[in-house]
């Protein structure tokens, strides 16, 4: 006799939460009913808006994403939904092959966190799923059958990887980077098959470097010590241009300039934004003030950290102006709106993408280091303690919203002149220096943010306040 669950009931007992971008959870709790769950439920409330009969499904390079994926797709054949499987592509590829599809989708990655740990992304036809599509997947009270192994195989499809390569090379000219020779740092991410042929493509010498068969969870907003010297070492090994890498699902760029100097994300934003020349911005607190005080854009709004609280400002912003983009400080680009690059038509992608930063920047006559050089002088840094538990954390930020200086007069700062509380806790200190302390949405992690006057100071900053926060907390 079959055995029938509830959407709500079983998501509720998962342990697998929504964060700031997508569902996440560790990989034991991923059972095939869970991933039947949160499938059947997103589809079921997908019904209620749009009009399909076929859904797409990719993967990242995670040892436990195909299982999940098989699961995904086994489940929704009880809704008689077809299901087309890209494969392992950047998260990306798939949302803007699936828009241009007018289908929904399904990327199942944990996107920079550890390998024993998955997610799955939600994208409507239309673009990411919203906040109010969150709470209608899991609260929905669909029944559904429990599933039974083993699964039925998934076969490939390479229309998506085709039209992600497309979307580029016929943006470009085939000699918009010769003369470039970049390094691709391929490691595990879901890209690495795709990034070579693209850069050949428009005319770069390129070098594959780091690709390995175990998974690698990079972070763009903490770049490890390891890959930091690995930028600086092939760099004065090959005399590169650039190296151009990405996070696992390959929605979020890792670019280092000629001399091997990681930039960050927000900086790969900020310039690649003045250089399409985007009238207004939706970016989380956590960016870069040089934003603003580069005075390149008619309009800054600043937002809660997460791709779903930028994009929730693109339809305000599109009231008002033509060109809206936005992104986020782990530099995934957000293009809000379709925009003119050169005599051809660029069009939206309303989700983090990791390669329009990447070749508008790269395609400059200048190198990487003087465009970075031209912007004002605000620097930031970030890292982040692990295994530090939400509760631990809220604690901390509660206690530190009342008296700051309880904790920052530790480190020599006298005065407060500002506390942001939209996102974490964002406290501008004496002399200008910002520290901002938030947990992360899909991790027991905090983060801590620091922007300043110059980098080096940036980076101890972090450095002293982690160290201070774990021998007293």
């Amino acid at each position: 006799m079959d055995t029938k669950l509830i959407c709500s009931e079983v998501i509720k007992q998962s342990n697998i939460a929504f964060g700031t971008s997508g569902a996440r959870g560790l990989v034991t709790d991923f059972t095939p009913d869970v991933c039947a769950a949160f499938s059947i439920a997103f589809i079921k409330s997908m019904g209620n808006v749009f009009s399909f009969n076929t859904i797409a499904l990719a993967i990242d390079n995670r040892p436990s994403s195909y299982e999940i994926a098989q699961a995904c797709a086994e489940s929704l054949k009880q809704l008689n939904i077809n299901v087309i499987y890209y494969g392992v592509i950047p998260t990306p590829a798939l949302a803007y092959k699936a828009m241009q599809d007018n289908m929904p989708c399904i990327m199942v990655t944990g996107s920079h966190i550890p390998f024993d740990r998955n997610g799955l992304k939600f994208y409507r036809p239309d673009g990411e799923i919203t906040m109010a599509d969150e709470l209608s997947i899991v609260n929905s009270n669909i029944e559904y059958i429990a599933l039974i192994t083993p699964f039925s195989e998934l076969q490939v499809n390479q229309k998506a990887a085709s039209a992600y390569i497309t979307r580029y090379s016929t943006l470009f000219s085939e000699n918009a980077l010769k003369g470039k020779k970049i390094g691709i740092y391929e490691h595990s991410s879901a890209g690495r098959d795709i990034y070579k042929q693209l850069f050949e493509l428009l005319g770069a010498e390129v070098v594959s470097l780091g690709r390995t068969d175990t998974f690698v969870p990079i972070d763009t907003e903490a770049v490890s010590t390891a890959d930091q010297t690995r930028a600086l070492e092939w760099s004065k090994e090959y005399g590169f241009d650039a190296i151009f890498s990405t996070d696992g699902d390959g929605d979020r760029p890792l670019i280092a300039d000629e001399s091997g100097q990681w930039l960050r994300g927000d900086v790969l934003g900020l310039l690649c934004s003045r250089l399409l020349q985007i009238e207004a911005l939706a970016v989380p607190v956590s960016c870069n003030t040089a934003i603003e005080k580069s005075k390149s854009f008619n309009r800054v709004t600043r937002t809660k950290i997460g791709s779903p609280y930028v994009i929730a400002e693109f339809d305000t912003l599109m009231e008002n102006f033509k060109s809206v983009a936005g992104f986020e400080a782990n530099g995934g680009y957000l293009l809000a709106t379709d925009i003119n690059v050169g005599t051809e038509v660029l069009k939206a992608l309303p989700t983090r993408d990791a390669l329009l930063p990447a070749f508008v920047i790269l395609t400059q006559n200048t190198a990487v280091s003087e465009l970075v050089a031209d912007l004002p002088n605000r620097y930031t840094s970030s890292d982040r303690i692990q295994n530090f538990s939400r509760e631990k954390s809220d604690h901390l930020l509660s206690s530190l919203a009342v008296e700051p200086l309880s904790l920052f007069s530790q480190l020599g700062y006298e005065c407060v002149s500002d506390v942001n509380a939209t996102d974490g806790l964002r406290v501008t200190l004496s002399g200008g220096d910002i520290i901002h302390l938030r947990p992360s949405g899909n991790a027991p992690e905090l983060r801590c943010y620091v922007e300043s006057t110059n980098q080096q100071k940036a980076t101890e900053i972090v450095n002293k306040v982690l160290n201070l926060l774990v021998s007293s907390y």
